[in-house]
């Protein structure tokens, strides 16, 4: 039934490596002519093992000393071996790639985004991105943009960043991001291998002729007044190009899909709670063949790691984004390249 669910609407759901001091101590020996030859060999066999296992590295961010790899757990070290395998990766991305950056998730009882929506009096939480409402009442969106418009003050995490290096190994097919907050795009992934599936912030259009309108503008309107950015042409409300619900997905979302799904070798899953079609039935969509594997703080999905086909990685997506990252050889590059898409937030004059 893949046709079929590809037309579906949907809504936006939106190394602290460890330190390893090692000392080597040195202890002075007296060799006496006593000592075999064979000994001398074996003291230096021994010395030899030790030098061997200590792997130092230069991090981004200090001089801090590089875990052996038979630290990694086995599991990482199988993904790896797949990542290292595929040539044609697929990855699909939800707010749980973007809490270590500051965002909170949507669903998560308590800190979640739709739990810390009351301030705004929304009939429901899920109202904020309802079109009816925003021609209504569009303060509360226009108030939450202020928040979350993305290069003020949340960067890119080591997951978004562990996605833009496989792109640079030239093993990424497409990033699939259930996200609004851009990071995907600060994070430096290219454009051509992003396709964010609710939506950014980058565009605007008008909410009932649909006539585009500059995004800069309606950024500078939102952002920096109290005004309501607002059609030329019919007077009508502009929003950032954010899906709401009951708008239809990107096309692009829809042309695309339906070839990586055939050509995927290898299926990535992020940080995503999986509860809202179609994108959370792109794990299903893929052929046969393609390996999955799902890193998460919760098993979700059809994932069944007693099959050869998939492996689920419980835990936190940067832990694990940074343990292959040390078992593929890219450490260094992986704080590097967080490193360089740091946003560097405004000061802010008001309390």
């Amino acid at each position: 039934h893949h046709s079929a669910v590809l037309t579906f609407s949907v809504s936006p759901l939106l190394v602290a490596t460890s330190c390893a001091t090692i000392a080597i101590e040195s202890r002075s020996r007296t060799f006496s002519s006593k000592m075999s030859s064979k000994e001398l060999n074996s003291d230096v066999d021994q010395l030899s093992n030790q030098v061997e296992k200590l792997e130092l590295k230069g991090q981004a961010s200090g001089d801090d000393i590089k875990l052996p790899l038979d630290e990694i757990p086995e599991e990482i070290q199988k993904v790896g071996d797949w990542i290292k395998t595929s040539k044609r990766i697929m990855i699909l991305t939800g707010a749980g790639v973007s809490v270590s950056a500051g965002i909170p998730d949507f669903r998560t009882p308590g800190t979640g985004l739709y739990d810390n929506l009351q301030k705004y009096n929304l009939p429901y939480a899920e109202a904020i991105f309802d079109v009816d409402f925003y021609r209504d009442t569009p303060q509360p969106f226009l108030s939450l943009s202020k928040e979350l418009w993305p290069g003020l003050k949340y960067s890119p995490t080591l997951t978004h960043s562990f996605v833009a290096l496989l792109a640079k190994h030239d093993k990424l097919l497409r990033n699939y991001s259930q996200n609004i907050d851009g990071l995907e795009f600060l994070a430096e992934i290219p454009k051509e291998q992003l396709l964010e599936c609710h939506g950014h912030f980058r565009t605007a259009a008008c909410i009932d002729c649909r006539k585009p309108f500059d995004g800069e503008k309606c950024k500078q309107t939102i952002l920096e007044t109290d005004e309501i950015p607002t059609c030329p042409k019919c007077g009508g409300y502009v929003k950032p190009d954010i899906v709401f619900f009951g708008e239809s997905l990107p096309n692009r979302f829809h042309t695309l899909l339906r070839k990586d799904v055939v050509k995927a070798d290898l299926l990535l899953v992020m940080g995503t709670s999986l509860m809202v079609a179609p994108v959370s039935m792109i794990p299903e969509f893929v052929h046969d063949k393609c390996k999955r594997v799902l890193m998460n703080r919760e098993p979700v999905g059809d994932f069944d790691d007693t099959t050869d086909r998939d492996i689920i990685l419980l835990g936190d997506c940067d832990e694990t984004a940074k343990q292959l990252s040390k078992y593929l050889g890219w450490e260094e590059e992986l704080y590097e390249q967080n490193k360089n898409t740091k946003v560097v937030a405004k000061e802010s004059t008001e309390e």
